[in-house]
């Protein structure tokens, strides 16, 4: 009988619903992908000049409104660091729960990079810009925050595959290790089409709220 007991696999893990201060934090990843998003679709779609095939939602920053994706930039930012406080809350001493955070902060601190330093006009946007101008210091420094932050992103979908797949959500952890392949498909398609970009962008945030909406049900006892 105890032979028999031993032979079993082990089941996986059910986690506890974390406290209330612990799921508020966790909850500013959720919010972070869908606000940045909402945000800049309305703006796209009201801003003059403004063409979702031909200008990257970074450059809404740009022009007499463009303090309004700035803001957009800097509450993002702030809820992904809120997230990443929460996450590390949550996984504790659990799998993913040192390099989940730290990457969700890597992430958090790009748009805060791109509030700071804005994307250069062009594309005919804003209304009056030439099509192809060179591109500025700041732009530069834009450009690869953004780059950094959204790898910071994907190795964090590869690290949160392991609490996952820990609470024997396999599904939901193969997508996450899946997940990265799109975003940089998106990055990589870029030069052909902003609509590629875009979309692996948005894929990125919209699976990030996913996975951490999975979590906030299905996440560790805190450790506090």
């Amino acid at each position: 009988m105890t032979q028999t007991l031993s032979a079993r696999p082990p089941a996986a893990r059910t986690a506890a619903v974390p406290s209330p201060a612990s799921r508020g934090l966790l909850a500013g990843a959720f919010v972070a992908g869908p606000l940045f998003l909402g945000a800049g679709i309305v703006q796209g779609l009201t801003r003059e000049g403004f063409d979702f095939t031909r200008n990257a939602i970074s450059q809404l920053a740009l022009g007499d409104m463009g303090w309004i994706q700035t803001v957009n930039f800097l509450l993002t930012g702030a809820l992904l660091f809120s997230g990443a406080i929460g996450l590390r809350r949550v996984l504790r001493g659990e799998p993913g729960g040192t390099w989940g955070p730290v990457l969700i902060g890597v992430f958090g601190a790009s748009f805060l990079a791109a509030a700071a330093f804005r994307a250069d006009a062009g594309a005919g946007f804003p209304v009056g810009a030439p099509e192809a101008p060179p591109m500025s210091a700041h732009g530069a420094v834009h450009m690869g925050g953004g780059m950094i932050g959204y790898l910071a992103l994907c190795a964090a979908f590869l690290v949160l595959a392991r609490p996952l797949a820990a609470r024997g959500h396999r599904g939901w952890a193969l997508a996450s290790r899946v997940a990265p392949v799109a975003v940089l498909a998106g990055f990589m398609a870029s030069a052909a089409s902003v609509l590629a970009f875009t979309a692996g962008a948005g894929l990125g945030l919209c699976w990030l709220a996913a996975v951490t909406a999975r979590l906030l049900t299905e996440a560790s006892p805190d450790k506090h």
